[in-house]
């Protein structure tokens, strides 16, 4: 008679953790999507701006830049990609790419490329918000 009542209290123990246990594996999951999206899409924008910093005619390809972007994680769905040329002094001001002169020194050329993307959670987290946006820049100098 104690062991069907040991047997009854165990049943009972493993309903009460087992929605616990449950929901701490879908939180880890959710993390590791998370992740590994954001390391994706860290490595696309490095991927473009690296096509990007490779020479001036790289600099001023855009679209080229964009591509380069997005072949570099193609298994990341919704990805999108913007990029631009920028051009600066040495002290920091912007001018413009084509005629602006600086005070002191050369113009310097960076291609700045912005990756995003969404990963939905598994499950929404009320005080977390469900967003999921994951969002990566990275500049480099033109050579």
């Amino acid at each position: 008679m104690i062991m069907k009542k040991r047997r009854g209290i165990a049943i009972i123990e493993f309903a009460l953790v087992t929605p616990l246990l449950l929901l701490l594996v879908a939180a880890v999951v959710d993390f590791t999507l998370l992740m590994r999206a954001a390391i994706a899409v860290g490595d696309a924008a490095r991927a473009g701006a690296q096509f990007g910093s490779v020479s001036m005619a790289n600099a001023a390809n855009i679209s080229g830049i964009r591509t380069a972007a997005l072949n570099a994680a193609p298994d990341i769905p919704g990805l999108t990609a913007a990029a631009a040329q920028v051009c600066q002094c040495s002290n920091g001001t912007t001018v413009n790419c084509s005629g602006g002169t600086c005070p002191s020194g050369p113009v310097r050329t960076y291609v700045q490329v912005t990756v995003k993307t969404t990963v939905p959670p598994i499950f929404t987290y009320p005080k977390l918000g469900d967003s999921g946006a994951v969002i990566a820049t990275a500049t480099m100098r033109a050579q």
